[in-house]
């Protein structure tokens, strides 16, 4: 069973990788035009959609890589380096708002994209939760309550979705872009902490296993 300070260090990583917080000024501009109860529905369609795509990669993504004959430390250390440089888009480059906006002015506003992928169930996160669901270091209690934390932080999405328009005047898309950065640097360290992590169990490995 995992210990307080697992979970809450794993709710950290999963709101980092989601980021509910982000995902406020995309929705906002995607449900410009659209009614109260149209809203409704696209949050809980987009909520939906971001979490059958994250529980399915929590399910198969490390069986996936098992039929690719893919080292699981290899995919933590590939998972970290690009959890590092998507956490450094976030601190340096433009926000998760900023750059999913942009993306939108030529895609269709729909709930599909860019809310359910990439916004909430981003590259990010789909690898995030095959490492923590890993099957030789977790048990399956572990990995069902790590996949009830993720689909927890997911339905915090989806509240924030509809409470969008109190939380944008509140907020802003300034205030939402520095929340952004914060959580970059958060992730950056988680980042670094799997890539050393898996180079040392990489090298563990029996050399069979890395031929």
């Amino acid at each position: 069973m995992q210990t307080p300070d697992e979970i809450l260090a794993t709710i950290i990583l999963l709101w980092a990788v989601i980021d509910p917080i982000g995902t406020v000024p995309v929705f906002v501009s995607a449900t410009r035009t659209r009614t109260e109860d149209e809203k409704k529905e696209i949050a809980k369609y987009a909520a939906a959609i971001a979490g059958m795509i994250l529980l399915f990669f929590a399910a198969v993504g490390e069986v996936m890589l098992d039929g690719m004959d893919v080292p699981l430390p290899a995919f933590q250390i590939a998972g970290g380096l690009v959890l590092f440089l998507f956490a450094m888009t976030m601190i340096f480059g433009e926000g998760k708002p900023e750059s999913e906006l942009k993306s939108m002015k030529s895609a269709h506003e729909t709930a599909v994209f860019p809310l359910a992928t990439p916004s909430i169930a981003s590259p990010g996160a789909m690898m995030a939760v095959v490492l923590l669901t890993e099957n030789g270091r977790h048990s399956v209690l572990h990995q069902i309550v790590t996949s009830g934390l993720m689909l927890g932080v997911v339905f915090v999405t989806y509240l924030l979705m509809r409470a969008s328009t109190a939380i944008s005047n509140l907020i802003g898309l300034s205030g939402a872009s520095v929340i952004s950065r914060v959580m970059g640097l958060v992730l950056s360290s988680i980042a670094v902490a799997n890539i050393l992590e898996g180079i040392s169990e990489y090298f563990m490995l029996p050399t069979t296993k890395l031929t």
